[in-house]
């Protein structure tokens, strides 16, 4: 059988040992790249390590290789993106070596090799992560998660085993949800799975009583824009009512910490999902705190998250379908959900109480550009994007912050938007009046007044 040839990026210690491994599988390294003005023109093993743009000259001459490895396990999402975008036409195809983070150093490196994927291309790797500080704030501490199986709640519950939490308990309304992520966890943590709907303050209570929680992480919402759109007086009630009885139940019990989940949808909200949000931003930010610290984090699309676009995308191109797009110039803001939700953990760690923190997104990304960049690595060049128009409640952008006016924190992946007053007295007056209201579309904009709803487009 004929042994395919490639090009490894890389010449770092993973690179080398990835050749290594390469020898007993049929394949032939041809060359080595690298960055490093201080390694090109020289040999590892006597194989030539060559620089970007001189092997760009000999692809331009030479026939197409078969294999791009990109071996560099410690890079950034932006030179991922660009060793991509630069080299993979001269390619059958392209692999990646796992981050630091999941690579594992028992196994061959070969065995590890993935395809490439939207979120290798997407993700943004924070360079301040600060482990030690999120360690210090989880390390021993009994935490409640709610949502927590949930996109979002289940990588926070990850997150808490890693930074070795002392007791966890996993509050979510969806048995089947719950049941996912107790099964999938090995821990010697105890982990409680408390199966209840925010909603039920009593059992709330119950559960705050027998099991004195130091910390609070409120993931639970409902966040599909469309689905919300459909139920809005349940939405209210899930989205509102569940985290005003999370926090007042962590209030009447001294949690010492609690952490609101919100979104950028509720920055000058269009739809019922994202004023309901801004209303639990209201609410963390003027309640009587007494003894809880009481913080708010804001930050747009998670990749992969239930619902969003990439799950949705891969399942139309699993089936060969035209990939819909509501628009051709709709932008939202990503990150993977496992920097999402460490950079929380970092926010909650700093919090002082009444901040609403804003992660750093990165640049917005127009979601035609990610289904033609998914159609691309699919290599299906008989799919087609398709244009569906907006829908109900949804904006062609969105925003992280209402003005200007964000703090710096000593992280520059964290930022804090000022507070917005509202008496606490007039803010529960005007809740019990949502509820109560024959026009809740109204009602809520008496409370949100930056509120203007989209209809069908």
């Amino acid at each position: 059988m004929k042994s395919k040839n490639v090009i490894i990026y890389g010449a770092g210690e993973a690179g080398h040992q990835l050749k290594k491994d390469l020898k007993t599988r049929n394949f032939t390294v041809n060359y080595f790249i690298d960055d490093n003005k201080a390694i090109q023109d020289t040999c590892i093993d006597t194989l030539p390590i060559l620089s970007k743009e001189k092997l760009i000259t000999k692809l331009d001459k030479e026939e197409k290789f078969d294999l791009l490895i990109i071996a560099i396990p410690s890079a950034p999402k932006s030179v991922i993106t660009s060793i991509y975008n630069t080299l993979s036409k001269y390619f059958k195809d392209v692999k990646v070596l796992p981050s630091l983070d999941t690579i594992l150093h028992h196994e061959l490196f070969s065995t590890q090799l993935k395809d490439i994927s939207v979120a290798d291309l997407l993700a943004r790797h924070p360079k301040d992560l600060d482990k030690a500080k999120i360690s210090s704030f989880i390390d021993n501490k009994v935490i409640l998660i709610t949502g927590a199986g949930g996109s979002i709640g289940s990588e926070i519950v990850r997150q808490c085993i890693r930074f070795n939490a002392k007791k966890i308990i996993l509050i979510d309304h969806s048995e089947y949800n719950l049941y996912q992520i107790i099964e999938e966890i090995d821990t010697q943590i105890e982990i409680i799975p408390v199966m209840l709907s925010v909603v039920n303050k009593v059992l709330l209570q119950k559960t705050f009583i027998l099991h004195r929680p130091q910390i609070v992480i409120h993931a639970a919402a409902y966040k599909h824009v469309p689905m919300v759109e459909l139920n809005i007086e349940g939405a209210i009630i899930n989205n509102v009512i569940g985290t005003k009885n999370c926090i007042d139940v962590s209030i009447a019990n001294k949690v010492e910490k609690f952490i609101l989940i919100s979104t950028d949808k509720a920055v000058r909200p269009s739809n019922v999902m994202g004023a309901t949000k801004r209303i639990c931003e209201l609410y963390a930010q003027n309640v009587k705190n007494h003894d809880t610290d009481i913080v708010a984090v804001r930050f747009g699309n998670v990749l992969g998250s239930s619902g969003s676009v990439i799950p949705k995308f891969k399942s139309q191109i699993a089936q060969g379908l035209d990939l819909t797009v509501t628009h051709p110039d709709i932008t939202r803001y990503f990150m993977l959900i496992p920097e999402a939700c460490e950079l929380v953990l970092q926010a909650g760690a700093i919090g002082l109480g009444g901040e609403l923190f804003i992660l750093d997104m990165g640049a917005p990304i127009k979601i035609v550009d990610l289904a033609k960049k998914m159609i691309e690595l699919s290599g299906n060049n008989t799919i087609h994007i398709k244009f569906t128009g907006l829908r109900t409640g949804e904006k062609l952008y969105e925003e992280l912050l209402i003005n200007d006016d964000n703090i710096n924190t000593e992280y520059d992946s964290i930022t804090i938007t000022k507070p917005t007053y509202y008496p606490i007295a007039q803010l529960n007056h005007d809740i019990e009046s949502l509820l109560q209201s024959d026009n809740m579309l109204k009602s809520l904009k008496k409370i949100v007044i930056e509120f203007e709803h989209k209809e069908n487009i």
